[in-house]
């Protein structure tokens, strides 16, 4: 999922909504365009965050379910028919920002996160 990160304030942070709470993950100046980091969740997991150029976030799980690598933090942005996608580094699969559907094979899916900065 994704949100408009706008900030006003230097207490902001980004937040990832997890089950009926949102879990603080960072200052918003750690997003830059076009680069991912990773947040280890609560739970163990970790998350893939990232902002495209317009300045919308998104988060899908950090994990490649094509290999298992938690790597996908680091895999290059794109669009294909206006819709932002991440690319695997490892295997090149793309994962839909929005839906976490994979582009290359319809049956597999990420999770995805609803973003904030609160």
């Amino acid at each position: 999922m994704s949100t408009a990160l706008t900030t006003n304030s230097a207490s902001t942070l980004v937040q990832l909504r997890l089950g009926d709470g949102w879990f603080d993950v960072c200052d918003p100046a750690l997003l830059q365009p076009g680069r991912g980091i990773a947040a280890l969740l609560p739970d163990g997991r970790q998350a893939a965050l990232f902002i495209d150029r317009t300045g919308r976030a998104y988060a899908v799980d950090n994990r490649d379910p094509f290999t298992g690598a938690a790597v996908l933090s680091r895999g290059l942005l794109g669009a294909d028919g206006g819709r932002p996608f991440v690319t695997s580094p490892l295997l090149k699969q793309r994962f839909d920002l929005e839906t976490g559907r994979c582009l290359d094979d319809d049956s597999v899916t990420l999770d995805t996160h609803a973003v904030r900065v609160a």
